[in-house]
């Protein structure tokens, strides 16, 4: 005798417990189902894949779901998919505001598409990046590097397991985001050019950035253009205290303008040279780089090569999500362009004495 089919429905709809004694919910897909009437397989059909249950006993399990005030657990969710729908971003300094527009940028684009963040920095330390990295990977669908510092090896090997997209590096074989700096570089060593500068320093940034190495080339290439002089000088770090230390650096090397690797340098340079007695920009014309939150808050205001950082880092989440959903086009480079931003701590360079 054929037993009869079990229907769709659990056998009496009741009170379930919806807090644990931490006040969080404890709920399952079994209290859930108690309390909508129907058999826990339904209630997994309905939160994992909407539209395959009847909309009527979709709208029972979200109004149960929601009165036990259940969560759905990525992890949980990805052991049959394979996917936790979070990504991860790794930072070289989480302390650097060069970095906040970038995660704010992959934070809301990930907002939009239903993703999650999750953020690490590398302290500028490769070996920590690499750490880091193999950790998230084991977590997260993808991963964006935001100024890596490791070797571009340990790169494609991160990529070959799951989808990678680089910030500010260009790697073969590896989706890329890179502010082009010929534009915003040219125009300013024309404008310092135009104000009677003849030598022009760059301070460096980390040996092992990319990106330090390209911004040092274009300064060179502008410089020859313009006909000036260029020398380039090493930082001991990205930072302000960086930039307080090679102010005697500066000083030394005779040169009139400066371009730093990036802002906060420039930023500690100029208070330096200032405590110092140094008058900015009569005696020296200074020049940053990415236009940082507060780089106008400096007296005088910043002059700086502005990078769009929020669109770097809303640009690198899509085209890493758009793999992850199938629709990429593989190791594409994204590029994007800087612009010369004018404030008071460049201009015209004034006669000695």
């Amino acid at each position: 005798m054929t037993e009869p089919k079990t229907p769709d429905v659990a056998a009496t709809p009741g009170p379930v417990k919806k807090h644990g004694r931490d006040g969080k919910s404890n709920a399952t897909i079994y209290d859930i189902a108690k309390v909508a009437g129907v058999n826990p397989s339904t209630v997994s059909r309905a939160l994992s894949k909407p539209g395959r249950v009847s909309a009527k006993t979709q709208k029972l399990i979200e109004d149960a779901a929601a009165e036990l005030n259940y969560q759905v657990n990525p992890f949980a969710r990805a052991l049959p998919t394979g996917r936790t729908s979070t990504f991860g971003l790794i930072v070289a300094d989480i302390t650097n505001p060069t970095f906040f527009d970038i995660i704010r940028g992959a934070e809301t684009t990930a907002t939009v598409r239903d993703y999650t963040l999750v953020l690490a920095e590398s302290a500028e330390s490769a070996v920590t990046e690499l750490t880091a990295a193999r950790r998230m990977m084991a977590t997260v669908d993808g991963l964006i590097l935001a100024s890596p510092r490791m070797d571009d090896d340990n790169i494609r090997a991160l990529a070959r397991d799951k989808p990678v997209v680089v910030i500010n590096r260009e790697v073969d074989g590896v989706p890329c985001v890179v502010p082009d700096v010929d534009k915003g570089i040219s125009e300013a060593v024309r404008s310092l050019a135009a104000n009677g500068h003849r030598k022009v320093a760059f301070v460096a940034g980390p040996p092992q950035s990319w990106m330090s190495a390209r911004r040092w080339d274009g300064v060179q290439a502008a410089c020859e253009w313009s006909r000036l002089d260029a020398v380039r000088l090493e930082s001991t770090k990205p930072t302000v205290d960086g930039g307080r230390q090679v102010a005697r650096d500066v000083r030394a090397s005779g040169a009139t303008a400066v371009l730093t690797y990036n802002d906060l340098l420039a930023i500690g340079l100029m208070q330096e040279l200032q405590a110092a007695g140094v008058v900015v920009p009569d005696q020296i014309s200074i020049v940053g780089f990415d236009d940082i939150f507060g780089a106008d808050f400096t007296t005088p205001p910043l002059t700086t090569v502005r990078s769009p950082l929020g669109e770097c880092g809303s640009g690198a989440a899509t085209l890493l999500l758009d793999l992850l959903q199938g629709r990429g086009e593989g190791a594409e480079t994204l590029r994007v362009e800087t612009e010369l931003v004018l404030r008071g701590s460049s201009g015209r360079l004034l006669p000695a004495g």
